[in-house]
């Protein structure tokens, strides 16, 4: 019997660059609405979140530019790989979201994309500030110089 590959619980997509890109403020779960063969490929482990960003629209929220490419095994029916996915909030929690990007000029940037216990697909959100390019510097000094403390304590003993 052959291994299965199918994720039932766990990260499916990390956005790595985010956390490097954006100083990170708060972070919000939430869940995404899909449709079945968007889940399935899901469940593969194929998706892409390195260029979205979540946006308010009207009284909502919905994810822009998350890849999730079509399932093999889907025949004629197929979803549309990068369409808006509705975000599944908690009214307060998106009229503070909507208050705090129009107030201070923040953005909403998808961290993970993964599947709970219960096997239900969740997208972790960042409340984010764009740091500039001397920050993002900054940033790689302080970590260099923190690996190099490391090793010199892990050498001396």
């Amino acid at each position: 019997m052959a291994k299965s590959t199918l994720i039932s619980h766990g990260r499916v997509a990390e956005n790595r660059k985010a956390r490097f890109n954006y100083s990170i403020e708060d972070t919000i779960e939430a869940g995404i609405a899909l449709v079945g063969t968007e889940v399935k490929s899901l469940r593969l482990g194929r998706a892409t979140i390195s260029d979205a960003f979540a946006q308010p629209e009207g009284s909502e929220f919905f994810l822009i530019n998350c890849h999730i490419p079509m399932y093999p095994g889907g025949g004629k029916v197929q979803h549309e790989e990068t369409r808006k996915r509705r975000l599944l909030l908690h009214k307060k929690q998106i009229g503070q979201l909507a208050a705090s990007i129009q107030r201070e000029g923040m953005t909403v940037v998808p961290l993970s994309l993964f599947f709970n216990d219960k096997g239900i697909a969740k997208v972790s959100l960042g409340l984010a500030k764009g740091r500039k390019h001397q920050d993002r510097r900054e940033a790689i000094k302080t970590r260099e110089w923190n690996r190099q403390k490391s090793r010199i304590m892990r050498d001396k003993g």
